[in-house]
């Protein structure tokens, strides 16, 4: 699957401005943002080098060249960007093969987007070696397009991946709502003018104005998204 599947035609939910909602991936649809640093902490380990857990908030949410550089450069361990990412996507794949839980609310939100017909992409940080595996657990039918981090030239924090999600599905950047578990992901999304719903994992991200903090998926469901755009109504 490609970030280019053609677009489903436009479709809102009754009675609202909401056109389509994109959902980012690790750590908010699936429990996997541990498995990143557990398997970072293991290739380091095995490089000969102890990982600070204050660097976990860092990486967190990160492009992989990002993340990884920083720990490159963070422990000089002797190893090239390319080595690392490939040991890394390697070790997460090993890990997502053996578990793969979905965060709480999770298949529950997917199964009601798709009943009712609202275009969903799926837009990720990860490779597409990664999305591919994961959309196995997820289900490829509830998503009309993926975008991988990979597969743009500047990933999150930009708000490429998201403006691009936005226009292969047809909507408006700002009839669209966004669900994120990072301040990188947050800052991607609001950057290309989505309404943004975050739910940490791994490190607080502040409520403001224009953004929605809640504690899991579980307190989201359409009702909830399509209320997020009725000012625009």
């Amino acid at each position: 699957m490609t970030s280019t599947v053609p677009a489903l035609g436009t479709r809102t939910a009754e009675g609202s401005a909401l056109q389509a909602v994109l959902l980012d991936m690790d750590g908010t649809l699936v429990d996997t943002e541990g498995f990143w640093w557990d398997v970072e902490v293991e290739v380091f380990a095995a490089l000969g080098h102890t990982l600070d857990e204050t660097w976990r908030h860092v990486v967190v949410g990160g492009p992989m060249t990002r993340s990884a550089g920083f720990l490159i450069e963070a422990t000089g361990a002797d190893i090239t960007l390319a080595e690392l990412t490939t040991l890394l996507n390697d070790g997460f794949e090993d890990r997502i093969g053996r578990s793969l839980p979905l965060m709480p609310g999770a298949g529950r939100l997917l199964a009601e987007l798709y009943e009712h017909d609202i275009p969903t992409a799926l837009v990720s940080a990860s490779h597409r070696r990664i999305i591919d595996r994961v959309l196995a657990a997820l289900g490829p039918q509830h998503f009309a397009l993926t975008v991988a981090g990979d597969e743009v030239s500047r990933t999150k924090p930009y708000p490429d991946p998201y403006l691009l999600a936005a226009a292969g599905l047809g909507a408006d950047p700002a009839r669209c709502a966004v669900i994120e578990d990072t301040a990188t992901g947050v800052e991607s999304a609001e950057a290309a003018g989505c309404r943004v719903v975050a739910v940490p994992s791994v490190a607080p991200i502040a409520q403001t104005d224009g953004r929605t903090v809640v504690s899991s998926l579980e307190e989201v469901d359409l009702a909830f998204l399509c209320s997020l755009m009725t000012e625009m109504c």
